[in-house]
């Protein structure tokens, strides 16, 4: 795969996702929403919500941001849930303040939010805890959660809580058992994938970054590309990878949409 990469004078990889960090993250009309709602939010603290459909970039978005936060004005956490206890879902937000975990479910609240509004009002360094896959969240630990996030007599914002989930979270938030959790959030995004106008900009940015020259793609590569990927970045990153694969195999000096149809073919996309 690298021989690929290099055949096309590329450094690296561009569509692998161990390569994607902050200094090659493409600044998407979702990517400016969602960071622009997460300053807010770490300014106002409380609670966020951001939703995306699978591969839209919502992870990612996140992860850079929270890369820029100071680590002296915050402590930041993120935990990826799949289907937790009440618990389970407790000892892990413990084990990421290092508070002890005694006491069953009422020692570990304590012990939290003891040490959460310890770090808000004596260290100035309050929590930005990320937790994903929001959407396996039990109904329990959703209730609970309005409990989290009550300080003082609910007049403290002591945290920044970001809950991320494909777009069914939606549903599950807007059912009236959950109103009171609902009325705590501070900010909302949901993600729509890359724009018409931004998918040819996403590839070549991608490619550009690399160190590779645009001139490897052809325009009915990009039109292939556009109308395969929904502007899903997961879907053109998996057909990219595939067409360099196939294109160098190839010996095709330019990628155009023979290359690209090959690639859907290959990933069952037709």
């Amino acid at each position: 795969m690298a021989e690929a990469f290099a055949y096309y004078g590329l450094r690296y990889d561009p569509f692998e996702k161990e390569n994607a960090n902050k200094g090659n993250a493409f600044h998407s009309r979702d990517y400016r929403e969602a960071n622009a709602r997460l300053d807010s939010l770490s300014r106002s603290r409380g609670l966020g919500v951001f939703t995306a459909g699978p591969g839209n970039g919502k992870t990612m978005a996140i992860r850079c941001f929270m890369e820029d936060l100071n680590p002296n004005l915050f402590m930041t956490g993120y935990i990826a849930l799949s289907t937790v206890t009440v618990g389970e879902f407790y000892r892990q937000w413990c084990d990421l303040l290092g508070v002890e975990k005694k006491g069953g479910k009422p020692g570990m609240l304590r012990n939290m939010k003891e040490q959460m509004k310890n770090m808000y009002k004596a260290k100035r360094q309050p929590l930005f805890l990320v937790l994903d896959e929001a959407q396996y969240l039990s109904t329990a630990i959703l209730n609970d959660l309005k409990i989290i996030l009550n300080f003082d007599c609910d007049s403290l914002n002591c945290i920044c809580l970001v809950l991320c989930g494909e777009p069914h979270f939606n549903n599950t938030l807007y059912k009236p058992v959950h109103e009171a959790l609902l009325q705590r959030m501070t900010v909302y995004y949901t993600f729509h994938g890359l724009q018409d106008d931004e998918i040819a900009d996403y590839v070549r940015h991608k490619i550009s970054r690399a160190g590779g020259t645009t001139s490897i793609l052809a325009d009915s590569a990009l039109n292939a590309i556009h109308g395969h990927s929904h502007g899903t970045p997961r879907v053109i990153d998996n057909l990219m990878k595939d067409a360099l694969r196939i294109g160098a195999q190839n010996d095709k000096q330019v990628i155009d949409s023979e290359v690209i149809l090959a690639a859907v073919e290959n990933r069952n996309l037709v």
